[in-house]
């Protein structure tokens, strides 16, 4: 017999998938099945960092900022699914946001992927207004899929799914 709280739990689960397919499907539409435009971040150790050098590995590049609330909410979800898929390269590309800021972000939240500060391309070539969001990129360079907004560990683990080897 099933409760109540599991039909409830399950009928909020797919709604928000749905919301999440739907979503990414119109947040970044211009970008779908094209090319990723160039990107690279420079990190707080001096490193740079590009997009298009992680061409045959898939990619999850998300785009965040010191100052965003919702960015630290889904972080630990973006952690554990970086250590949970070695085979996808993620990404994280600081916006509107400082070094310094950057600096302090890392300090209070430190993760295992490389993050920093946007210094070559655009959030804007990502059609990225405001944070957060994550570009979903296959290994042949090919944008898959994007998400404005927070992240849930169901969600993402369905657009890995659509890039992962």
């Amino acid at each position: 017999m099933i409760s109540a709280g599991a039909i409830v739990l399950g009928t909020v689960l797919m709604v928000s998938l749905a919301w999440g397919l739907q979503h990414a499907a119109t947040s970044s539409p211009h970008l779908l099945g094209r090319t990723a435009p160039d990107l690279a971040i420079k990190q707080l150790d001096g490193r740079e960092v590009g997009i298009r050098d992680m061409r045959g590995k898939p990619v999850v590049v998300n785009f965040w900022a010191s100052w965003c609330g919702p960015c630290a909410q889904e972080l630990p979800i973006l952690t554990d699914a970086s250590a949970a898929h070695p085979n996808i390269a993620f990404v994280g590309a600081a916006m509107q946001d400082t070094e310094d800021g950057v600096r302090t972000f890392e300090l209070r939240h430190p993760h295992p992927y490389p993050v920093g500060p946007i210094v070559s391309g655009s959030y804007q070539a990502y059609g990225v207004v405001g944070p957060p969001v994550t570009i979903f990129i296959e290994a042949d360079g090919l944008v898959a899929a994007s998400f404005a907004g927070p992240l849930d560990a169901i969600t993402l683990d369905h657009y890995l799914s659509l890039i992962a080897a």
